[in-house]
C-alpha cells in the first residue's frame, strides 16, 4: 500500500468516525469465508457497515479525530480488527450474539465499543451493550412516563363521573 493510499484510507476513516456515534471493534480472525459472508450479509440486513481495517491506520484516524478521545481504545487495536458502524448502539451487539447463536462459535470477539461517547472494552460487555436502549427509545420511555400520571388522573375522572353525578343527584334530592 502506497503512502497516498494509506493517507486516503485514514482520511476516509476520520470521516466515518466523525459521522458515527456508535462503532464496535471486533476480532473476526479464524472465521471461515462462508461464515464471514454470512456475517457481512447479517450486517447489511441490520444496516451495520462492517469493514476490516489495519490497526495502525485506524489508530492514526482516531488520533486525528477532532472532539473525540479514542485513546482508551488503542490497547484493543491488536490482531485482526473489523470495525462495525451503526446508527443504534445495541444493534451490533445483538448481531454478534445472533451470529454466535447461529453457529458462529465464540467469534466474532468484541474487543471494544464506542457508544454515544462512552467506551466499553472487552467481550464481557456484550450482554450489557445488547441491552442498551437508543436515544430515541429512551426519549419515548420518558415521554410515556410523563404522560402516565396525566392519563391516570383523566381515567379516574372519567370512571368516577358517574359516581360524582349520582352523589350530586342524591344530595340535590335530599330534603333540607
Amino acid at each position: 500500500m502506497t503512502k497516498a493510499e494509506k493517507t486516503a484510507v485514514i482520511d476516509e476513516l476520520v470521516k466515518e468516525l466523525a459521522a458515527s456515534a456508535n462503532f464496535y471493534l471486533a476480532d473476526t480472525s479464524t472465521i471461515t469465508g462462508v461464515k464471514t459472508s454470512k456475517l457481512r450479509r447479517m450486517c447489511f440486513e441490520k444496516k451495520v457497515r462492517m469493514r476490516v481495517v489495519k490497526n495502525t491506520l485506524l489508530q492514526k484516524a482516531m488520533e486525528r479525530s477532532e472532539g473525540k478521545n479514542f485513546s482508551e481504545l488503542f490497547p484493543a487495536l491488536t490482531g485482526n480488527t473489523a470495525i462495525m458502524f451503526s446508527e443504534s448502539g445495541s444493534v451490533p451487539a445483538k448481531l454478534i450474539k445472533e451470529f454466535r447463536k447461529d453457529g458462529g462459535g465464540d467469534k466474532p470477539v468484541l474487543k471494544a465499543a464506542y457508544v454515544e461517547e462512552t467506551i466499553y472494552v472487552g467481550d464481557n460487555q456484550l450482554e450489557f451493550l445488547s441491552a442498551i436502549k437508543s436515544k430515541n427509545e429512551l426519549i419515548g420511555d420518558i415521554v410515556g412516563l410523563l404522560q402516565s400520571p396525566a392519563k391516570n388522573v383523566i381515567s379516574a375522572l372519567n370512571s368516577s363521573k358517574h359516581k360524582l353525578a349520582g352523589i350530586v343527584k342524591t344530595l340535590s334530592e335530599k330534603p333540607e
